[in-house]
């Protein structure tokens, strides 16, 4: 047994529930996910505040954004299976993010674009090959992994709430770049965390071109980084104009879905190729599902910002922090009882098959949305609604995620081969691509194409586009649930 081997051996043959190595991955997302998630709940704000941009224009580029976020990890996951390695990806990437966030904190209005776009190219790199690192702790068929990854994505909600909140404070009240500062500190800390604990994960992350001579695997590391270099102006044109996202996401998809299916054509095994295509549908239902959810950032955002009141239970807090850390809070509430409920029907033998659970996913949004719908009847004729109504769609939206989210990216690593689990993490989140892209087309269609629309007005479109979405979530749910004997026969052995 060699060296690499016995790490991994002691890695998998952890005593008690987690490994200690989830420990500091945990960490280092929780830094990541600050930096992500402050960045995210400010852009729409930003861009009406500050880029003077008009909400059908802000929700389209907040849209445009956060996908390329997510269609740059599906492209980060190949170059770290093929090249480079999840270890050198993350680093290459939380780099590259900071970069990209100190430049906008020097000059928001200028730099806001250029910025962006380093942020863009260093999540693709960072974010999926965390959580295929996550996965590769535990060894193949080990029961604990749910358990990991569930401990892992409280990690990715703690830094969402802080940095959530954060991050709208300093940019509403203080500055703007100060917002995006904070934002760059918070993901300083993470890749000092992992330099610091990289080490203790072994060969988990190494580059898989090892084997060749130092010379010419560093020839094809430097070739990754130059290319990420010269797709600076290409995103950043694509960001600038929203009409290119659409040739984007017109061409990416199909590419991705052409490579999956020319892997799944290399494997012999045919239990295998059956586990592939169950993940694919799992992928196929997160995109309506994101779709939806990840209005948060854009439509929901600029509706908290006009519609709603400052009046939460007893307190007066900016409607815009509760709607950026409401998921965030919750998801840490009622994450471990979610978990304590699935053990205590797994017991006595009535716990929901994951495709079931995604399907409850959806019908819990769908309520959220019919919630969303309801504020219209608790609006003055000023068009202001009510901050807690508000807040508890949010709550019922959590619980529909807690039965997807977590379960999502521990299934991908279940249902695919060590060889393929960045590629098969990076399509996970090209699903979020396109479902933060259909979001932002979803929030343009729902703002007021009048910029002097009244409050009122503005509450009218919004909430009856929530209802469509509530109709089209319980459609989806209902759906999923009817074919799941049969995703279910696909997923082979997997539980």
């Amino acid at each position: 047994m060699t060296t690499e081997q016995q790490q991994l051996e002691a890695i998998h043959n952890f005593e008690g529930k987690y490994p200690k190595q989830l420990w500091y991955l945990f960490l280092v997302e929780m830094w990541e996910r600050f930096c992500f998630y402050g960045m995210r709940g400010v852009l729409a704000i930003f861009m009406v505040d500050v880029l003077l941009l008009s909400g059908k224009d802000a929700n389209l580029k907040y849209g445009a954004i956060q996908a390329f976020v997510y269609a740059f990890t599906f492209i980060g996951g190949i170059f770290a299976d093929k090249i480079l390695g999840f270890k050198k990806s993350l680093l290459f990437g939380g780099i590259v993010m900071i970069t990209g966030n100190i430049l906008i904190g020097l000059n928001p209005h200028d730099f806001f674009y250029y910025g962006i776009t380093l942020s863009i190219i260093g999540t693709g790199f960072f974010k999926p090959n965390i959580s295929s690192m996550v996965g590769e702790l535990y060894r193949e068929g080990d029961p604990r992994r749910d358990a990991g990854f569930s401990l892992f994505y409280s990690g990715i909600n703690i830094g969402a709430l802080l940095g959530g909140a954060l991050c709208v404070y300093l940019g509403k009240t203080i500055g703007w770049n100060y917002a995006f500062f904070a934002a760059a500190i918070a993901m300083i800390v993470g890749v000092l965390l992992f330099l610091a604990t990289k080490k203790a994960l072994g060969p988990i992350g190494n580059s898989p071109l090892e084997h060749l001579p130092t010379k010419k695997r560093g020839i094809r590391e430097i070739a990754v980084y130059v290319g990420a270099a010269l797709s600076i102006p290409l995103i950043h044109a694509m960001i600038v104009d929203t009409d290119y996202t659409d040739y984007f996401m017109y061409a990416i998809g199909p590419v991705a879905l052409i490579y999956f299916f020319y892997e799944v054509s290399r494997m012999e095994s045919s239990a295998a190729k059956k586990k592939m295509f169950a993940a694919l549908l799992f992928i196929a239902f997160s995109i309506i599902f994101f779709a939806f959810f990840e209005q948060s950032g854009g439509s929901l955002s600029l509706f908290a910002k006009d519609n709603l009141n400052s009046d939460l239970l007893f307190f007066s807090i900016d409607p815009n922090i509760v709607n950026n850390v409401s998921n965030a809070f919750f998801v840490i509430l009622f994450a471990p009882i979610a978990g304590l409920i699935w053990v205590a029907l797994s017991k006595k033998k009535l716990e929901p098959n994951t495709v079931v659970k995604f399907g409850m996913g959806f019908l819990f949004l769908a309520g959220s949305f019919f919630i969303l719908y309801s504020t219209k009847y608790f609006a003055g004729p000023d068009g202001i609604t009510s901050l807690n109504i508000f807040t508890s769609a949010y709550l019922v939206m959590t619980l529909g995620e807690l039965c997807l989210s977590p379960i999502g990216l521990s299934i991908m690593t279940k249902l695919s081969p060590n060889r393929l689990v960045g590629m098969m993490m990076g399509l996970w989140f090209l699903a979020s691509a396109y479902g933060q892209y259909v979001a932002g087309l979803l929030g343009a269609n729902m703002a007021s194409p009048n910029e002097n629309a009244t409050n009122l007005e503005k509450l009218t479109l919004y909430t009856d586009g929530y209802y469509q979405l509530a109709i089209y979530a319980l459609i989806a749910g209902v759906l999923l649930i009817v074919i799941s004997p049969f995703i279910r026969k696909l997923m082979q052995e997997v539980k």
